[in-house]
């Protein structure tokens, strides 16, 4: 898995626009929380070998970024949680999951491209 940095509002804005040509996911994740941390090490475990190198992963580094963090939730109508994976299509989040909910299996049945 090949995280991208994802660490402004304008960088957000650019990664909206990059969803409407491929989906995206964003994990909203707290280094200093251990559910987050295990969520983390689960997705990345299930996503290397799942058939998802068309979707691009970005990782938001809650603590360091909070103002990013907060626009995310404001642009995409999502209520915040960490972690939080969201799957972005066409501009959209069209799945939000949390915690140990986390799942690559319910996140491929959500990708329509």
């Amino acid at each position: 898995m090949n995280w991208h940095p994802l660490t402004s509002t304008e960088q957000l804005d650019e990664v909206i626009q990059e969803s409407k040509e491929t989906p995206v996911v964003i994990f909203k994740h707290s280094t200093a929380c251990s559910i987050s941390s295990t969520a983390k090490s689960r997705l990345e475990r299930q996503w290397n070998g799942a058939g998802l190198d068309h979707v691009k992963p970005y990782y938001l580094d809650l603590l360091s970024y909070r103002p990013v963090s907060n626009e995310v939730a404001e642009v995409l109508h999502v209520t915040h949680q960490s972690p939080q994976l969201l799957l972005v299509q066409d501009g959209m989040c069209t799945y939000d999951a949390s915690h140990l909910s986390i799942s690559v299996d319910a996140l491929k049945k959500k990708i329509t491209a």
